[in-house]
């Protein structure tokens, strides 16, 4: 590992418990590091080890944290997952310059991890922001992706959603950082240990720069390879997709399976189902994986 990186063990200490012994030692390792990409940390996970990887991109405000249950299944199915804390984000850096912020620019950081890893190619995923990364990786380094999982992609029935729910968070970011600032005061003293209690105090414990600086950057950059592009990614997809969310419309992933010549379409029961009741869609990205492995 270069001297810019660095990784922790973080699953695979011996269970003090007796009766957790077998449990413990059943369960992938879990290694978290970090590398650096043009001046900046970032900082990732990974789960299980092997050659058939997957990795995990978040959606806008959230952190790798989010994917962990998904990526925990994957392991313990032999695939190696690994989920990334996109520039902004969680444990990476998170600079105050908005150019620094936009689809392409995570999509090469997504691409540095697999270099920082030696991993040649992977199945690339995410959910809402990650999944338009994957779709950034599909066009710019199709031959790094063996396959992209585009779980709620938001495309272009979502742009006015989109603007009227992070507009205002932008706008208090810029001109009334004592907001945000007194929301992550709170969220640090919600106690915690709960997976998605955890998740919602990452996303509520933002600093006003950088956080006005990426909703500023996503809002008015490339939101998504436009639709004559995504015609032409020839990747391997599997589309997620579900009804009553206009920030992630189901027009917008049915549309983009129809686009792509090779992919397919998972339509989700609802936008918290890979949360919460996660069996099916975790089984279908699980087949999905193993045959962009085995192709």
């Amino acid at each position: 590992m270069s001297p810019a990186s660095s990784a922790t063990a973080v699953a695979d200490l011996p269970a003090l418990i007796p009766g957790l012994r077998r449990e413990r030692s059943s369960r992938p390792i879990e290694l978290s590091g970090s590398f650096t990409h043009e001046g900046h940390r970032l900082a990732y996970t990974e789960f299980g080890s092997g050659d058939r990887v997957v990795v995990l991109t978040h959606g806008i405000m959230l952190t790798r944290r989010m994917h962990a249950p998904l990526a925990r299944r994957l392991a313990r199915a032999g695939f190696r997952a690994v989920t990334l804390d996109l520039l902004g984000h969680g444990d990476s850096d998170r600079p105050t310059d908005s150019w620094l912020y936009s689809m392409p620019a995570f999509a090469e950081q997504t691409v540095a991890l697999l270099d920082h890893l030696d991993i040649d190619a992977a199945v690339i995923g995410g959910t809402s922001l990650g999944a338009n990364v994957a779709l950034e990786v599909g066009v710019s380094a199709p031959e790094r992706a063996l396959g992209l999982v585009v779980e709620m992609p938001v495309l272009d029935n979502a742009i006015v959603a989109g603007l009227i729910t992070f507009a205002p968070l932008l706008m208090a970011a810029r001109f009334l950082p004592v907001t945000v600032q007194g929301v992550a005061l709170a969220a640090k003293l919600v106690p915690h240990g709960n997976q998605w209690v955890d998740v919602v105090t990452d996303t509520l414990s933002q600093q006003p720069a950088p956080m006005a600086a990426l909703l500023h950057g996503v809002l008015f950059g490339r939101i998504a390879p436009p639709k004559s592009v995504r015609r032409t990614i020839e990747t391997p997809a599997l589309v997620i997709g579900h009804e009553g969310d206009p920030i992630h419309p189901f027009g917008d992933a049915d549309t983009l399976a129809e686009d792509m010549p090779a992919a397919e379409f998972v339509q989700a029961r609802s936008p918290v189902e890979l949360r919460f009741d996660p069996t099916r869609l975790t089984d279908a990205i699980t087949d999905f994986s193993a045959r962009c492995h085995d192709r």
